[in-house]
């Protein structure tokens, strides 16, 4: 049976608009999808980059105004990988439009501009998913597995770390196109809404809600020149940040990321702690699961290392022979898979936005407690 056509709009070409049409080429090459994304439209406001862009990914038109891109008839989902400010405006427009939605994370700047869209997008009844791309690699996957058998037991420790050393620099300026994450209008927060948000996003999916956190934050270069203006401003978003706190299963929550951490690129890690075993992941390995049972024979117990390219592993009969494995990019090649099978199926494709709301309400309670130097209660989505 041929697959139906799906056509995707994308609003932005940087280096998510990357990752995503890359992953909308290979979807349905690799996996069994009722659908096959078309690149219909591309969208931005600098028309020599986006001309580029899409000239180069295969899309077939080009828009300058994302509002003129919702408006097309011949558009069926909404591909948003702006910065975090025009998330919510566009989002909500496209969900008013009838179209599907797929956000880049985080899903909004706080908490009540999170439930505004949720709000619309299930009020409009479209389908919808957030760009928390490192659920879908297979060692992660592999441990949400084995979580969900029991094979861990009682959890008693989540820790999880995201460190990178890109911003040391005082001579950075903040906000534009290239440092827009740098500027707090733009981005809402810093490391703990691009960084830690990976981190929460996928502890609330492997190990249950987060009930209460206390954080401290750090903003190390307190003034930069701004891109825009050229004029020497203060830096409001936060470079480092780490809490501690308590997971509604009872076990305790110990998080750390920064952009200061000298000689780490991108270091996420993850570490799990029950009572009958134990598992940890690393990005830079990311092919591989680490894992711990206390039942294996004391003799030759100890930390096994798991190459997760077999093909009873997660996705990996869709890709190569086992013992070759995939890499950051097919994340997001299976994110769309997902999509495009959870469309056809009539079923959500997680993490939703009402998902994705409940990692903003985590974000914005750590923010509050470092700011106001006290435990802070994480909001429940209702």
């Amino acid at each position: 049976m041929a697959k139906k056509p799906l056509n995707i709009g994308i609003v932005g070409y940087g280096f998510m608009g990357r990752t995503h049409a890359n992953g909308y080429h290979n979807a349905a090459k690799f996996f069994d999808t009722p659908y096959v994304p078309v690149l219909k439209a591309a969208c931005g406001r600098d028309a020599a980059r986006l001309k580029a862009y899409a000239d180069n990914w295969g899309f077939e038109s080009i828009e300058t105004d994302w509002k003129k891109l919702i408006e097309r008839k011949d558009i069926d989902a909404i591909d948003i990988v702006t910065p975090n400010d025009s998330h919510a405006e566009i989002a909500i427009a496209a969900a008013r439009a009838g179209k599907m939605v797929l956000c880049e994370k985080p899903l909004s700047l706080d908490g009540p501009q999170g439930e505004e869209m949720v709000k619309e997008i299930e009020k409009a009844g479209v389908p919808n998913t957030v760009w928390y791309n490192y659920r879908r690699v297979p060692a992660v996957t592999l441990a949400k597995q084995i979580i969900d058998s029991g094979k861990l037991g009682q959890i008693f420790h989540y820790r999880a770390n995201f460190l990178q050393d890109w911003t040391i620099s005082a001579d950075l300026p903040q906000g534009g196109a290239g440092l827009w994450r740098l500027d707090a209008k733009a981005a809402g927060s810093g490391v703990t809404g691009d960084l830690l948000a990976h981190c929460i996003d996928t502890a609330l999916w492997l190990n249950g809600s987060i009930t209460d956190v206390s954080a401290l934050t750090e903003t190390f270069i307190k003034q930069r020149t701004h891109t825009l203006t050229g004029k020497v401003e203060e830096v409001k978003i936060d470079d480092a940040c780490t809490f501690h706190g308590h997971f509604a299963n009872g076990s305790l929550a110990l998080f750390e990321s920064t952009r200061y951490a000298r000689g780490h690129k991108a270091l996420y890690t993850f570490e799990i702690n029950g009572a009958n075993a134990s598992i940890k992941w690393d990005l830079h390995d990311l092919h591989r699961l680490q894992f711990f049972d206390y039942s294996d024979e004391g003799i030759v117990r100890g930390w096994r290392s798991v190459h997760v390219t077999d093909g009873d592993q997660p996705y990996m009969k869709n890709w190569w022979v086992p013992g070759l494995q995939i890499g950051y990019a097919e994340s997001f090649t299976h994110q769309v898979a997902d999509f495009l099978t959870a469309v056809g199926e009539g079923k959500p494709c997680p993490p939703t936005f009402r998902d994705a709301l409940e990692t903003q309400y985590v974000c914005d309670a750590v923010l509050a407690s470092a700011r106001e130097k006290q435990w802070k209660t994480v909001k429940k989505v209702s």
